[in-house]
């Protein structure tokens, strides 16, 4: 019985969590660019928890999960917390089709995403949640697989 109580403990510690505070980042109802001027312990908080469940990975622009971390049901594979070449704001790689990481984040966000585009090697949908705030989902063609999903605050020009 024992033995088996040890099993069921390891396949559960094995199963992606969902993180609520990364999922609100991303899917733009929470902003670390906000929290910048109207609540700056929050940010600190936030950034401690979120440097504890990621580490750098080498010489490269993302942070990767220690554990097994979920974002609307979505594995999250890399961690972009503030950047994307010029684009400003915190995104996730997910291990998902296009296809069917837009099912899951529109339903986790109770909306549809209308703003969509497809061309140049990318599929692309955008969804304004509020001032400076934009919900992205983009992927290459040539990496069907890989979706990125995030909260854009705005583009650097």
């Amino acid at each position: 019985m024992a033995a088996l109580v040890v099993f069921l403990l390891a396949i559960v510690s094995t199963q992606a969590a969902e993180d609520p505070g990364i999922t609100r980042m991303a899917l733009c109802r929470d902003s670390w660019f906000d929290w910048q001027k109207s609540d700056p312990a929050k940010l600190k908080s936030f950034g401690e928890k979120f440097r504890g469940e990621f580490r750098p990975r080498q010489n490269e622009p993302y942070v990767v999960p220690v554990t097994n971390v979920t974002v609307a049901g979505l594995h999250v594979e890399q961690a972009f917390p503030d950047s994307v070449g010029m684009g400003v704001g915190f995104s996730l790689t997910v291990d998902a089709p296009f296809d069917a990481a837009r099912k899951a984040v529109e339903k986790a966000l109770g909306r549809r995403l209308a703003k969509c585009d497809a061309g140049d090697g990318m599929h692309m949908c955008g969804l304004e949640i509020a001032d400076k705030r934009t919900f992205t989902l983009m992927a290459e063609d040539d990496e069907p697989s890989k979706t990125l999903v995030g909260c854009y605050y705005f583009y650097e020009k």
